[in-house]
Protein backbone atom coordinates (compact mmCIF):
# COMPACT_ATOMS: atom_id res chain seq x y z
CA UNK A 1 0.00 0.00 0.00
CA UNK A 2 1.00 3.81 -0.31
CA UNK A 3 2.36 5.11 2.54
CA UNK A 4 1.12 6.84 5.40
CA UNK A 5 1.86 10.09 4.63
CA UNK A 6 0.14 9.71 1.37
CA UNK A 7 -3.09 7.61 2.53
CA UNK A 8 -3.53 10.34 5.13
CA UNK A 9 -3.67 13.01 2.34
CA UNK A 10 -6.15 10.66 0.34
CA UNK A 11 -8.13 10.15 3.64
CA UNK A 12 -8.60 14.00 4.11
CA UNK A 13 -8.97 14.88 0.34
CA UNK A 14 -12.05 12.49 0.10
CA UNK A 15 -13.16 13.62 2.73
CA UNK A 16 -13.35 17.25 1.24
CA UNK A 17 -14.65 16.38 -1.91
CA UNK A 18 -17.07 14.25 0.05
CA UNK A 19 -18.72 16.20 2.46
CA UNK A 20 -19.21 19.36 -0.83
CA UNK A 21 -22.86 19.11 -1.59
CA UNK A 22 -23.51 17.28 -5.09
CA UNK A 23 -25.46 15.71 -7.58
CA UNK A 24 -25.15 12.63 -5.57
CA UNK A 25 -26.56 14.52 -2.12
CA UNK A 26 -29.23 16.71 -4.53
CA UNK A 27 -30.20 12.94 -5.81
CA UNK A 28 -30.77 11.16 -2.40
CA UNK A 29 -32.36 13.91 -0.69
CA UNK A 30 -34.83 14.64 -3.72
CA UNK A 31 -35.57 10.41 -3.40
CA UNK A 32 -36.08 11.00 0.13
CA UNK A 33 -38.33 14.21 -0.09
CA UNK A 34 -40.68 12.40 -2.34
CA UNK A 35 -40.55 9.22 -1.18
CA UNK A 36 -39.98 8.95 2.25
CA UNK A 37 -36.68 7.88 4.40
CA UNK A 38 -36.54 4.47 3.39
CA UNK A 39 -36.66 5.59 -0.08
CA UNK A 40 -33.92 8.15 0.72
CA UNK A 41 -31.77 5.12 2.24
CA UNK A 42 -32.01 2.94 -0.23
CA UNK A 43 -31.05 5.38 -3.03
CA UNK A 44 -27.74 6.01 -1.23
CA UNK A 45 -27.32 2.28 -1.02
CA UNK A 46 -28.40 1.66 -4.37
CA UNK A 47 -25.78 4.71 -5.90
CA UNK A 48 -23.04 2.66 -3.51
CA UNK A 49 -23.75 -0.49 -5.07
CA UNK A 50 -23.62 1.43 -8.58
CA UNK A 51 -20.29 2.81 -8.06
CA UNK A 52 -18.31 -0.51 -7.36
CA UNK A 53 -18.87 -1.26 -11.25
CA UNK A 54 -16.64 2.16 -11.77
CA UNK A 55 -14.50 1.25 -9.27
CA UNK A 56 -13.94 -2.57 -10.64
CA UNK A 57 -13.91 -0.71 -14.16
CA UNK A 58 -10.91 1.66 -12.84
CA UNK A 59 -9.12 -1.13 -11.53
CA UNK A 60 -9.45 -2.87 -14.54
CA UNK A 61 -8.80 -0.31 -16.99
CA UNK A 62 -11.56 0.15 -18.60
CA UNK A 63 -12.56 3.75 -17.50
CA UNK A 64 -9.54 4.96 -20.32
CA UNK A 65 -12.16 3.36 -22.98
CA UNK A 66 -14.43 6.73 -22.21
CA UNK A 67 -11.39 8.80 -22.90
CA UNK A 68 -10.39 6.84 -25.98
CA UNK A 69 -13.43 6.67 -27.35
CA UNK A 70 -15.89 10.33 -26.89
CA UNK A 71 -18.95 8.92 -28.63
CA UNK A 72 -19.03 6.36 -26.57
CA UNK A 73 -18.79 8.63 -23.28
CA UNK A 74 -21.72 10.38 -24.88
CA UNK A 75 -23.84 8.38 -25.47
CA UNK A 76 -23.80 6.72 -21.68
CA UNK A 77 -23.97 10.07 -20.52
CA UNK A 78 -27.26 10.64 -22.42
CA UNK A 79 -28.71 7.58 -21.23
CA UNK A 80 -27.99 8.20 -18.12
CA UNK A 81 -29.64 11.93 -17.94
CA UNK A 82 -32.49 10.82 -20.00
CA UNK A 83 -33.25 8.49 -16.97
CA UNK A 84 -33.14 11.15 -14.29
CA UNK A 85 -35.42 13.22 -15.96
CA UNK A 86 -37.41 10.38 -16.66
CA UNK A 87 -37.61 9.65 -12.46
CA UNK A 88 -38.11 13.67 -12.18
CA UNK A 89 -40.94 13.52 -14.28
CA UNK A 90 -42.65 10.63 -13.08
CA UNK A 91 -42.70 12.23 -9.51
CA UNK A 92 -44.02 14.97 -11.12
CA UNK A 93 -46.96 13.31 -12.91
CA UNK A 94 -47.70 10.71 -10.43
CA UNK A 95 -51.78 11.68 -8.99
CA UNK A 96 -52.44 12.47 -5.63
CA UNK A 97 -55.16 10.11 -4.03
CA UNK A 98 -57.35 12.66 -2.39
CA UNK A 99 -55.66 15.85 -3.05
CA UNK A 100 -52.52 14.84 -1.02
CA UNK A 101 -49.27 13.37 -1.36
CA UNK A 102 -49.10 10.09 0.56
CA UNK A 103 -45.45 9.83 1.67
CA UNK A 104 -45.70 6.75 3.73
CA UNK A 105 -43.10 4.83 3.12
CA UNK A 106 -43.97 1.30 0.90
CA UNK A 107 -41.65 -1.09 0.61
CA UNK A 108 -42.38 -1.15 -3.18
CA UNK A 109 -41.27 2.38 -3.48
CA UNK A 110 -37.97 2.09 -1.53
CA UNK A 111 -37.34 -1.11 -3.20
CA UNK A 112 -37.66 1.04 -6.55
CA UNK A 113 -35.68 3.66 -5.32
CA UNK A 114 -32.34 0.95 -4.87
CA UNK A 115 -32.50 -0.01 -8.15
CA UNK A 116 -33.00 3.17 -9.94
CA UNK A 117 -29.95 4.55 -8.36
CA UNK A 118 -27.91 1.78 -9.27
CA UNK A 119 -28.83 2.57 -12.85
CA UNK A 120 -28.73 6.31 -12.27
CA UNK A 121 -24.91 5.77 -11.40
CA UNK A 122 -23.93 2.88 -13.12
CA UNK A 123 -24.89 5.46 -16.61
CA UNK A 124 -23.17 8.37 -15.06
CA UNK A 125 -19.55 8.38 -17.23
CA UNK A 126 -18.47 11.15 -14.72
CA UNK A 127 -18.23 8.70 -11.80
CA UNK A 128 -16.09 6.15 -14.02
CA UNK A 129 -14.00 9.52 -15.03
CA UNK A 130 -13.43 10.63 -11.48
CA UNK A 131 -12.24 7.44 -9.78
CA UNK A 132 -9.70 7.32 -13.48
CA UNK A 133 -8.10 10.69 -12.60
CA UNK A 134 -8.85 10.86 -8.61
CA UNK A 135 -7.63 7.20 -7.66
CA UNK A 136 -4.17 6.96 -9.79
CA UNK A 137 -2.72 10.11 -7.60
CA UNK A 138 -2.60 8.17 -4.43
CA UNK A 139 -1.41 4.51 -6.16
CA UNK A 140 2.25 3.49 -5.69
CA UNK A 141 3.37 1.18 -8.41
CA UNK A 142 6.75 0.32 -6.03
CA UNK A 143 4.05 -0.80 -2.68
CA UNK A 144 4.00 -4.21 -1.84
CA UNK A 145 0.15 -4.86 -3.54
CA UNK A 146 -0.12 -4.57 -7.16
CA UNK A 147 -1.62 -1.40 -8.45
CA UNK A 148 -5.27 -3.22 -9.57
CA UNK A 149 -5.88 -3.92 -6.41
CA UNK A 150 -4.54 -0.58 -4.84
CA UNK A 151 -7.20 0.67 -6.88
CA UNK A 152 -10.12 -1.72 -5.62
CA UNK A 153 -8.92 -0.65 -1.77
CA UNK A 154 -9.01 3.06 -2.40
CA UNK A 155 -11.98 2.62 -4.57
CA UNK A 156 -14.03 1.18 -2.16
CA UNK A 157 -12.73 3.33 0.65
CA UNK A 158 -13.70 6.61 -1.78
CA UNK A 159 -16.85 5.12 -2.07
CA UNK A 160 -17.81 4.31 1.92
CA UNK A 161 -16.93 8.03 2.49
CA UNK A 162 -19.02 9.34 -0.11
CA UNK A 163 -21.73 7.25 1.03
CA UNK A 164 -21.18 8.63 4.58
CA UNK A 165 -22.08 12.33 3.49
CA UNK A 166 -25.09 10.86 0.87
CA UNK A 167 -26.65 9.12 4.13
CA UNK A 168 -25.99 12.44 6.29
CA UNK A 169 -27.48 14.34 3.51
CA UNK A 170 -31.01 11.85 4.09
CA UNK A 171 -31.25 12.17 7.58
CA UNK A 172 -31.60 16.19 6.90
CA UNK A 173 -33.92 15.62 4.41
CA UNK A 174 -35.61 12.80 6.30
CA UNK A 175 -35.72 15.10 9.55
CA UNK A 176 -37.65 18.26 7.16
CA UNK A 177 -40.23 15.44 6.17
CA UNK A 178 -41.44 14.61 9.34
CA UNK A 179 -43.02 18.51 9.43
CA UNK A 180 -43.58 18.53 5.82
CA UNK A 181 -46.01 15.26 6.24
CA UNK A 182 -48.41 17.41 8.66
CA UNK A 183 -49.08 19.37 5.77
CA UNK A 184 -50.88 18.14 2.74
CA UNK A 185 -49.66 21.16 0.67
CA UNK A 186 -46.38 20.98 1.81
CA UNK A 187 -46.50 17.16 0.75
CA UNK A 188 -47.24 18.22 -2.73
CA UNK A 189 -44.81 21.03 -2.84
CA UNK A 190 -42.11 18.64 -1.45
CA UNK A 191 -42.91 15.83 -4.50
CA UNK A 192 -42.64 18.70 -7.08
CA UNK A 193 -39.60 19.92 -5.42
CA UNK A 194 -37.97 16.48 -5.49
CA UNK A 195 -38.83 15.88 -9.34
CA UNK A 196 -37.49 19.45 -10.39
CA UNK A 197 -34.26 18.76 -8.98
CA UNK A 198 -33.90 15.58 -10.82
CA UNK A 199 -34.73 16.86 -14.03
CA UNK A 200 -32.50 19.69 -13.43
CA UNK A 201 -29.33 17.05 -12.22
CA UNK A 202 -30.81 15.29 -15.81
CA UNK A 203 -30.59 18.24 -17.78
CA UNK A 204 -27.46 19.44 -16.08
CA UNK A 205 -25.79 16.31 -16.83
CA UNK A 206 -26.54 16.20 -20.57
CA UNK A 207 -25.92 19.86 -21.31
CA UNK A 208 -22.24 19.50 -19.52
CA UNK A 209 -19.16 19.41 -22.28
CA UNK A 210 -17.03 17.12 -20.62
Amino acid sequence: MPSYELLITFFITTVVFAYIPGPAMLYAAAQTMARGRASGLMSVLGIHVGCYVHIIAAAAGMSVLFQAVPWLYMVVKLCGAAYLIWLGFSMLRTKVAGGEVNLAIAPKSAKRAFFDSIIVDVLNPKTALFFLAFLPQFVDPAAAFPVWLQFLILGVLVNVIFSSADLVCVLLAGAMLGRLQRSGSMQRLARRAAGTVLMGLGVHLALQRS
